[in-house]
């Protein structure tokens, strides 16, 4: 049985107290910078537990352990022709979910090499710059209203 991706999922903003953010390079799309996104599990998942959940797989880091916040954002995006075969015949669009994740400067990242090639600690704006995705931007931009 094929298991389709849900066109539900997360957007995790991973940040320092001084908004230094952490941001992913995609194997599959190199050069294509982002924050730590997932889609649910299952339709029933918790949007928080899909975030804790996504940020341990793509970065090591336990969410849990830093302040984690849902930040009352959704993104309805169309999904990128690329990855449209991941999702069932006739979806088109995707609701994203925003987070934000404050953990210590220095917090060790571990990523999965099948899903992430690299990492990169930038200032909240120079991470807007380099995020492939608009939505990843404007969520960056945003930082400084959602962080303590």
């Amino acid at each position: 049985m094929v298991r389709f991706k849900i066109p539900q999922s997360v957007l995790v903003v991973i940040h320092t107290p001084a908004l230094e953010v952490l941001l992913i390079n995609r194997a599959d799309a190199p050069g294509f910078w982002q924050s730590v996104t997932g889609s649910r599990a299952r339709d029933d998942e918790p949007l928080e537990e899909t975030a804790v959940r996504e940020v341990f797989e793509e970065t090591g880091i336990a969410a849990r352990a830093g302040v984690l916040r849902d930040w009352g954002l959704e993104n309805v995006y169309q999904i990128y022709p690329r990855w449209r075969h991941r999702y069932a015949e006739g979806v088109t669009h995707n609701t994203e979910h925003v987070f934000g994740l404050q953990v210590p400067a220095g917090t060790e990242v571990r990523l999965d090499p099948r899903e992430h090639t690299g990492f990169q600690w930038l200032p909240w704006r120079a991470a807007a710059d380099a995020c492939f995705s608009p939505s990843n931007a404007e969520a960056i931009l945003l930082l400084p209203q959602f962080a303590e």
